[in-house]
């Protein structure tokens, strides 16, 4: 049974509504602020009450939205992360995470305007359509525009912020306001505005946490004040300083290996697998349904306009908080199929299809690994305590290579455009690894045999590959990387092969 919108949800970019809301007042922050301001006016108070009548339905298929997937359909955080064996205390956390939630890009948006244009002028009318294609066609309007150009939303900036306080639940010694005022806290981000926006909301997290601990402790009548941190002073009456570094050699080390960029990114043989799924039976199989559903004549729907149609579903989802009448045109199954050809596109682009893939994350992984030897190094009581926390903001494209390079989520045989069916079950599933702000932790813990380790995925333990638990010793992590400490050159890997194609050894 379709839910009940009701007629809020029936217009997201209604004027009878924008007119009776829209006031002199600041617009809310949902939307970036760089926007032209009547646009983002008008947007995001239409963003504002498509979320206070609509909120609360989620279609089945958003846990097969991909990259595009939010982080709460398909994880459950909350767990206590800090649980480790009788003995042990964290001391350090390095956190790899992707951005929040976000527009679209340039690219989807064009998509989008051209598939709203083809159904506007195209698909029949009159009263024998569905109630969603009604809606579709008389009441759904086209509002993106290409200055979001994939930059973060507000529900983008309460992923990363959400994130952060769950982390100091779990990792309150790790994540102190001392720490990050002192500098014993880094923040690293790429310099996609998305990434710096998600870097600042992850700081407020953590700022409103330590906010609530203090009143907490004045309703208690608990002494609080400023403490000390060498010359500088950390107290409540300080306005929040968002401290980071762009370091786009870290965070998006691919594009500057040329290997990878001449092998695989502008290869059109290293993804020829997704085209032949493009063109393969289960896609023209979709194709031909959402045509039907849309009254068209299937020529009129290429496939590109076909996952267009998918990513409104999604966006709308993630942005709004909005069933959208977009979502109505899949099945499960075809959510499925759209899913596949998206992994096949991560898969063989950006993650264990091509050894250069892994490689071109050289960077991060020995950034990761430096930090951790200076956080188990032993130390005399006299030494500087260690860098208690590392937090390194991207991109999908910067969590699956550095996935691929580390073993994780590898299953025995590959994805392809012939083994749909085989691969049902695969372990590599992009909406489960890399939703939006999935993340990537290293948790390092003082034990009385020495340091040992635990990774977890999206906030869930993850075992390292030949490890038979959870939290195996530092030594024993280094020797199953040693081939790649030892090596993993970024030059040699990325500049010395620039002409030949990609290695396929999986």
């Amino acid at each position: 049974m379709e839910p009940d919108t009701g007629p809020c949800c029936a217009s997201p970019s209604g004027t009878g509504l924008l007119r009776a809301a829209t006031g002199s007042r600041a617009a809310p922050g949902g939307l970036s602020a760089s926007l032209p301001g009547h646009r983002l006016l008008r947007a995001a108070v239409l963003l504002l009450l498509t979320r206070l009548c609509c909120s609360g339905s989620v279609p089945d298929i958003a846990v097969h939205f991909g990259t595009k997937t939010r982080y709460e359909d398909v994880v459950r955080p909350g767990l206590n992360l800090s649980s480790a064996a009788a003995g042990c205390s964290p001391v350090h956390l390095t956190a790899v995470i992707r951005h929040g939630t976000r527009f679209p890009t340039v690219k989807n948006i064009r998509r989008i305007e051209r598939l709203s244009r083809l159904v506007q002028s195209q698909a029949p009318r009159g009263h024998g359509a569905p109630s969603w294609l009604r809606e579709i066609q008389e009441q759904w309007q086209q509002w993106y525009t290409e200055d979001m150009d994939g930059r973060l939303v507000e529900k983008g900036r309460a992923d990363l912020r959400n994130l952060a306080m769950r982390l100091f639940s779990s990792f309150p010694g790790l994540l102190s306001e001392a720490g990050l005022r002192g500098g014993g806290i880094t923040v690293k981000t790429s310099s996609k505005h998305r990434c710096v926006s998600s870097a600042e909301a992850f700081q407020e997290g953590l700022h409103q946490v330590w906010d609530r601990a203090r009143e907490s402790q004045t309703e208690t009548g608990t002494k609080v004040g400023p403490e000390t941190t060498g010359t500088q002073t950390v107290g409540s009456e300080q306005d929040p300083e968002y401290v980071h570094e762009v370091d786009d050699s870290l965070m998006r080390s691919f594009e500057r290996c040329r290997g990878y960029v001449e092998g695989v990114e502008t290869n059109a043989t290293a993804t020829e697998e997704v085209d032949r799924f493009k063109h393969g039976p289960e896609l023209r199989q979709v194709r031909a349904r959402v045509s039907e559903r849309l009254r068209l004549e299937p020529d009129f729907l290429p496939p590109d306009l076909v996952e267009a149609a998918f990513f409104i579903c999604s966006y709308e989802l993630a942005i709004k908080s909005l069933y959208s009448p977009w979502c109505r045109l899949f099945t499960k199954e075809d959510a499925k199929v759209l899913e596949y050809k998206g992994d096949l596109k991560q898969y063989w682009k950006r993650a264990h299809g091509h050894s250069i893939n892994g490689l071109s994350s050289c960077p991060l992984f020995h950034h990761i690994f430096r930090t951790l030897d200076k956080a188990g190094r032993p130390r005399r009581a006299t030494d500087a305590p260690p860098e208690p926390a590392s937090v390194l903001i991207g991109h999908a494209e910067t969590l699956l290579p550095l996935i691929s390079l580390l073993g994780l989520y590898k299953d025995k045989s590959p994805p392809t455009a012939a083994n749909y069916q085989s691969q049902r079950d695969r372990v590599f599933r992009s909406s489960h690894i890399v939703p939006y702000a999935a993340n990537l932790l290293f948790v390092l813990y003082d034990c009385p045999r020495g340091p040992r380790l635990r990774l977890l995925a999206n906030e869930s333990p993850v075992r390292f590959p030949g490890m038979s638990h959870d939290l195996p010793l530092y030594r024993d992590v280094r020797a199953t990387y040693r081939h790649l400490l030892d090596g993993c050159d970024f030059y040699k890997e990325c500049e010395g092969r620039p002409s030949r194609a990609p290695n396929t050894e999986l």
